[in-house]
């Protein structure tokens, strides 16, 4: 495989799961009335942006390798 892909592969792949893992710390949407407080999170597109990014990682390292 040649380096240039695997250089995009490589920073695409850790940009997915730096974007999946900021998925699943940031709340999506609060609500503060009072005392009174409610935080909304739906995280299940943030476990697969991770597992693609890994899998985006894991090709960059061993892909393209001769046997």
């Amino acid at each position: 495989m040649n380096k240039t892909i695997k250089l995009i592969l490589l920073i695409a792949g850790i940009a997915l799961i730096g974007y999946g893992i900021y998925t699943v710390i940031a709340p999506e949407a609060s609500l503060s009335l009072g005392p009174l407080n409610a935080e909304v999170q739906d995280n299940n597109n943030a476990y697969i942006t991770i597992g693609l990014g890994a899998i985006l990682l894991l090709v960059s390292f061993f892909g393209g390798k001769k046997a």
